[in-house]
């Protein structure tokens, strides 16, 4: 695990090795053990190292191919390294280090692209063919890890951070505005836009190549991936799905246990954390674990619901963990944001500042942490979102329900007002086209509801998931911790994309039946937080973990900011987002904001996630001076 950074001059100007090391010491933090550079020409690949496997300097990058063809900036890990070592080293490559970068090398090296589809694990990599002139940058199939690139003034660049292309003279901050307008429809970005203008970043699931040995340069991009959630032809019984889930989902956590460092792992209290930590406890006794709760003093509601530290001892009391736990309270908020602005980069998914202090915990004692990410959005644990559009006319009646409800910040009317500053800029982008063209247009037209809960679960892997991937990757780096996440094995992923719905969701038939008969498409109790989701996860999982954990209602990791944002950090929020000289308001309307805000305080509607977002964005403004 690392921090990649490089730059090819289209105009073949020599690199400047004061500009490489500027990208590598921008993304310092993701890489403390050590750094390297390699600069041949018009062509400088850098490296901030986060010793994982084989810490010894065999493991020092970049990393040259034996025969010198190939140079290699790659930040990861390969679970399956060993099992492809043995391969190459059948067809006569020999290994000088224990990495899995001398196997990724040595595997591109032999089998080129297609080497790509063999790897299971996170990877975000570039390599320089010295004799092709050609540049190769991937990334993984769930895009664990980020990869940025872009092209000014002739200055190609990439890395792991957008920072590490803003220290470069070539590129500005200069604001996105289309980006925005995505951002506060969905609370994400689905398209590969960023907030800054000219940077990408490299969808999941895809590589890309610059080749630079015409007189034009030519970069391409191509998917090698793509998730494929479908009903099986011929279904097995279900007793046979919950063998081979068990089978997979403990190889999956043994896969990823394995490291020349010590490995912990979080234990929220929940299905997903909490089994991962049973099974690592069984092969590494007295394992550290993690859980953030929060101080509820001042919540109310549901928001009482929202702590699980006793939940998460009980657990690490059954499993024998050494256990570490953090309390959060309205204040910490304040006192991250802008250290969590500065390396999220981008507001993501959600409110992420309760991942900064859990990973800024596990980061003091262990340099890999085990996650529970993917169990949701692979076995279904969001019944009340897909059943929302799980009955419809056709495939576009489908986008518009689904559309609506993925407006996770305000409606088009509310966002045409708020943006009204920029407006007349943005206003050719049509934020459900960018919503209908997350689809694989190869995907099967979906006839019955299970096809359309599949539907949902694509959509919201390829978005929701990996926005909760990009902020985690951010957020651990930031304290130089590695994040491991089981779920996200490749046999376990093939297995959940194809298991029957029936298996994931309970009540999808009731769930129907009362979409088509209640006026408004309003399914009542099936549009609350259920325990319907992940029916088989939580019964394979019954074997790891209590019982009052595997039937317990779905509980995300979350603090109780809807109190918070009206009673102790009001003040904070007014200062910040209306009566200080913000640049946001040269984008927003500060008459609307005011107006949401309100909503807010006087309790007549949540606008906690706005009001998370409008906070990020206002602080990323000031760190970038758009």
């Amino acid at each position: 695990m690392c921090g990649i950074a490089g730059i090819v001059q289209l105009n073949n100007r020599a690199i400047s090795p004061v500009q490489l090391q500027n990208m590598t010491d921008a993304v310092a933090h993701r890489g403390p053990d050590g750094e390297g550079h390699w600069i041949e020409g018009n062509v400088g690949l850098g490296h901030r190292r986060l010793a994982i496997l084989d810490p010894s300097p065999a493991g020092h990058q970049p990393m040259l191919s034996a025969n010198h063809r190939y140079a290699l900036s790659y930040n990861g890990e390969i679970y399956n390294f060993r099992e492809l070592r043995i391969e190459l080293e059948a067809e006569g490559y020999w290994f000088r280090s224990n990495t899995d970068t001398e196997v990724l090398l040595n595997a591109l090296s032999h089998w080129g692209t297609e080497a790509i589809k063999k790897f299971n694990g996170m990877f975000a990599f570039a390599l320089w063919d010295r004799q092709q002139n050609t540049l190769l940058l991937a990334r993984d199939r769930y895009g664990i890890k980020p990869l940025y690139y872009g092209e000014s003034n002739g200055t190609f660049a990439f890395a792991s951070e957008q920072k590490a292309l803003l220290a470069l003279p070539s590129f500005e901050n200069a604001l996105n505005k289309k980006a925005l307008l995505e951002y506060f429809t969905f609370q994400n970005i689905f398209t590969d836009n960023t907030l800054v203008e000219g940077i990408k970043l490299l969808p999941a699931g895809h590589f890309a190549t610059l080749k630079t040995n015409n007189y034009k340069p030519q970069f391409a991009l191509q998917q090698y991936w793509d998730y494929e959630f479908r009903e099986p032809e011929t279904p097995k019984r279900e007793e046979e799905y919950r063998e081979e889930l068990d089978r997979l989902f403990v190889q999956a956590v043994n896969r990823q246990l394995v490291s020349d460092v010590e490995v912990g792992s979080y234990l929220s209290g929940g299905i997903d954390s909490g089994s991962i930590s049973a099974i690592a406890a069984r092969s590494h006794p007295y394992i550290k674990t993690f859980t953030c709760g929060f101080d509820l003093n001042s919540a109310s509601g549901l928001e009482l619901a929202f702590d699980e530290r006793a939940k998460a001892e009980y657990m690490s009391y059954l499993f024998k963990t050494e256990h570490y736990e953090m309390v959060l309270k309205a204040g910490d908020m304040e006192r991250c944001l802008p250290t969590l602005a500065y390396h999220l980069e981008e507001p993501r998914v959600g409110q992420s500042y309760p991942n900064y202090y859990a990973a800024k915990l596990a980061g003091k004692f262990v340099k890999v942490v085990l996650s529970g990410a993917g169990g949701d959005e692979l076995f279904g644990g969001y019944p009340w979102r897909y059943y929302r559009a799980v009955n419809n006319k056709n495939f576009e009646d489908y986008i518009d329900k689904y559309y609506l409800f993925w407006q996770r910040l305000v409606s088009n009317s509310e966002l045409k007002a708020l943006l009204s500053p920029i407006w007349h800029e943005v206003s050719d982008v049509w934020t459900r086209d960018i919503f209908r063209d997350v689809f694989n247009t190869n995907m099967s037209t979906p006839e019955k509801p299970e096809d359309y809960i599949n539907h949902s679960l694509y959509f919201e892997a390829k978005t929701f998931l990996h926005g909760l991937l990009v902020v985690e990757d951010k957020l651990s780096m930031a304290h130089g911790l590695e994040t491991r996440l089981p779920f996200l094995d490749n046999d376990l992923v093939d297995f959940a994309m194809q298991c029957p719905v029936s298996l994931k969701l309970n009540n999808l038939h009731d769930a129907v039946r009362i979409n088509e008969n209640e006026p408004g498409n309003k399914a009542g109790k099936y549009f609350q937080k259920t325990k319907d989701g992940k029916q088989i996860l939580r019964t394979v999982m019954s074997n790891y973990i209590p019982n009052q954990a595997s039937t317990a209602v779905k509980q995300g990791f979350s603090a109780p900011d809807a109190s918070w944002f009206k009673g102790e950090s009001i003040e904070f929020v007014k200062r910040k987002l209306i009566d200080n000289n913000t640049p946001l308001f040269e984008f927003l309307d500060k008459t609307v904001v005011s107006t949401l805000l309100d909503d807010h305080f006087s309790g007549k509607r949540n606008r906690r996630l706005l009001i998370w977002s409008l906070l990020n964005v206002s602080t990323w403004l000031e760190q970038h001076s758009v």
